[in-house]
């Protein structure tokens, strides 16, 4: 509208792409560039500040960040790539005005980078087309532009989204340019676009407070610190303030400090207004998606519209004879109850709910990924639990059973590609598009059900000797397709309690793979190894060699032993059948049967088989 008032000196965006396409890489550039952060010799990518994103080389938690350039204000939000963390990237948008979507140069347009568009798009955000990495060797920036413009017009982008610039970018060397003829060896191209097509926050100091709590945080001296971005009106410290909650309900706080960015650190202020994002505190119960506004003319923003979980999994409280002698400081129900309900408060992606009386809750999710390093956070704060084998959530819809399924992209070598659409076709996908890209591989669409897919991924890396690229993303719930493939081999398990022994690992070896080694702990329904054979078995670690007075031919013989596979999560979540654990502790991964005992085992088998055959 021509008579909103806006504010030239800020600029709000994004920055949007698939997983590993240099989001958190370019940042860093920006940051270097201005001088909002003094960098230490060596580091790098210090916008992954978590101990696991270092690890995994992925952002898994939105962060903010600012920098100044000619006068302006840019407040910079980096984002998670992985489709399990999409939640994350919806509430951010938000509250930006642009986004910056990079596409990586050889890749082009994958699986994500059309859900982050679309999620642009919707919100009617202008986005700034960045192709990134055009140093790699099969770059192909031109054909990858297209690409990028054939999917705006698919996601029915408006005419003025249309008219998006192009950025040719190498966050990693530092440099981009407008022009692919004009060589550059600076980022400041990239800067002039974002302030140039960039619109400026609409800032009217004169209507009411009003401000979108989008993402939380927690200190042990403030309590909650809301963040997000005031729409309309100032803010002062000492201001009261009417929370607007999700059900209609208003509370009055006071505001006990105010935080802005400047660069990495929240910096303290005494006022704020439109257009800012801000860091708020005394705020007491305030969740994401709600509003903060003036006591006078309460009046809510519209909440945060978020895409529904689709995988759950059972979590509990440690259970095993083992439980507590791990290193674990948080062993109970209630220490897991208290962890859970603070994640569901930061998180909107997870939903919590008490079964059995408390003694466990159902925690769900968007995907494997996203629980996964939920359980991995908790295992390493000092948390013992159990949990149980990732499940589908479905829906009812009248009589239809409902399911949801995704859209996976694969490439791979002409060597394993019918390896890969034999595994599919086996999990019931169906094949959308296949074609050969210009490094000479094959990338193929397939549409498949969640359930499906459930520890394929593993399988894939095996099955490319770790060269192929997977990417899903969440597309519809469709009707149930029926059975899916089960896992075909049985497992080893634990007759009793002990120290493992070399002899009994030597004996046994023989019958599969092993994830035990001399002097491990076990006890009775642990699951000890794998049977090549498709059913179940008891057996013994424990069993020593009996010592007689009489001579043996192979008493000198010497034991060798097939190193055993080392359980990590990721394995041990794919590999569990529906009557078994997980057993997590700060120091062990152990795989064991729901009921410990094997009388029990054998008495719920039969009831089982007994209620089939009626």
């Amino acid at each position: 509208m021509p008579n909103q008032k806006r504010r030239k000196d800020v600029r709000n965006l994004a920055i949007v792409a698939h997983v590993d396409h240099g989001k958190t890489t370019l940042v860093d550039t920006l940051l270097r560039y201005t001088g909002a952060y003094k960098f230490e010799e060596g580091e790098v990518t210090i916008m992954d500040s978590n101990p696991l994103e270092k690890e995994r080389g992925i952002t898994i938690f939105s962060k903010n960040a600012s920098f100044n350039y000619k006068g302006v204000q840019c407040n910079i939000v980096d984002t998670p790539g992985h489709a399990d963390f999409g939640s994350e990237v919806e509430r951010i948008l938000e509250m930006v005005d642009g986004v910056l979507l990079l596409v990586d140069a050889v890749d082009g347009p994958m699986p994500q980078t059309k859900f982050v568009l679309k999620k642009s798009l919707e919100l009617h955000l202008k986005p700034i087309l960045v192709i990134n990495k055009i140093d790699r060797a099969n770059a192909r920036p031109d054909e990858v532009a297209g690409m990028t413009f054939d999917l705006f017009c698919e996601l029915n982008a408006s005419d003025e989204q249309l008219d998006f610039p192009i950025v040719y970018a190498s966050g990693r060397d530092g440099y981009a340019t407008l022009d692919l003829d004009e060589p550059s060896d600076t980022i400041k191209p990239l800067l002039d676009t974002i302030l140039h097509r960039v619109l400026p926050p609409i800032a009217n100091p004169d209507l009411p407070f009003q401000m979108l709590v989008t993402m939380l945080d927690h200190n042990s001296y403030f309590g909650r610190i809301a963040i997000g971005r005031i729409f309309h009106g100032a803010i002062r410290v000492g201001d009261p303030v009417a929370l607007v909650k999700r059900d209609g309900t208003i509370t009055t706080n006071k505001v006990t400090k105010i935080m802005k960015y400047k660069g990495l650190t929240p910096v303290e202020v005494s006022e704020a207004m439109a257009g800012d994002i801000i860091l708020i505190t005394g705020i007491e119960g305030v969740s994401i998606g709600e509003t903060l506004t003036c006591i006078d003319d309460p009046k809510a923003l519209s909440a945060v519209k978020i895409d529904e979980p689709t995988i759950s999994m059972n979590f509990s409280h440690n259970t095993s004879p083992l439980a507590g002698k791990d290193g674990g400081i948080f062993l109970t129900s209630r220490h897991i109850r208290e962890y859970l309900e603070h994640e569901a408060m930061v998180n909107i992606g997870i939903k919590v709910e008490e079964v059995d009386r408390g003694e466990r809750f159902k925690v769900s999710g968007r995907g494997e990924l996203h629980l996964e390093i939920l359980i991995e956070t908790m295992r390493r704060k000092g948390y013992e639990l159990e949990v149980s084998r990732p499940q589908v959530i479905f829906k009812k819809l009248g009589d239809q059973v409902l399911e949801p399924v995704e859209v996976v992209v694969i490439e791979v070598d002409s060597m394993y590609q019918g390896a890969v659409m034999q595994a599919l076709g086996e999990r019931k996908a169906q094949m959308k598009d296949l074609k050969i890209t210009s490094s000479g591989g094959i990338r193929m669409e397939f549409i498949i059900t969640s359930r499906a897919l459930i520890g394929f991924r593993s399988e894939f890396l095996l099955m490319t000797r770790g060269s192929g690229i997977m990417c899903q993303n969440f597309l519809e719930y469709q009707t149930y397709k029926g059975d899916m493939p089960s896992r075909q081999r049985g497992v080893l398990i634990s007759n009793g309690d002990g120290k493992v022994v070399a002899f009994a690992i030597w004996n046994l070896q023989e019958r599969g793979e092993l994830f035990i080694q001399p002097g491990d702990m076990v006890y009775e329904g642990m699951i000890v190894g794998i049977n090549n054979k498709g059913v179940d078995i008891v057996v013994n670690p424990q069993r020593e060699k009996k010592l007689t007075n009489m001579r043996s031919s192979n008493r000198d013989m010497a034991i060798q032993l097939i190193p055993s596979r080392k359980i990590n999560l990721e394995f041990a979540l794919v590999f569990i059948d529906d009557d078994e654990l997980v057993e997590i502790t700060p120091l062990n991964i152990r795989l064991r049967k729901m009921q410990l005992e094997e009388v029990d085992r054998v008495r719920t088998g039969r009831k089982c088989r007994a209620e089939t055959e009626q």
